[in-house]
């Protein structure tokens, strides 16, 4: 379960966020900032991902998707609250869904 020094984030981006390195550039950034959780690409174009962590360092990997790496064009980014979830350790990329 959640516990109050950690935050736990869904997110779905659109734009040009496939094909660009997203998902990996934002494992990158997630593992440099000590956020758990995954990332994969979904078939309707968008990015998901679910972050956790401290919410300083949710709040900047979120920040650092709102332009993703060089090439991605993010159009918008949908952002729900995850209460009570159980803690996770590592990030990974999952198959595409």
């Amino acid at each position: 379960m959640d516990t109050p020094a950690t935050s736990t984030r869904s997110l779905r981006i659109r734009g040009l966020v496939q094909g660009v390195g997203f998902r990996w550039a934002l494992s990158d950034q997630a593992v440099r900032l000590g956020v758990s959780g995954w990332v994969r690409n979904r078939r309707d174009r968008s990015v998901e991902a679910l972050l956790q962590g401290a919410p300083a360092a949710v709040d900047a990997l979120i920040a650092w998707a709102e332009t993703g790496p060089p090439a991605a064009r993010v159009n918008s980014i949908d952002i729900e609250e995850i209460r009570d979830h159980e803690l996770l350790t590592g990030f990974e990329q999952l198959p595409t869904l």
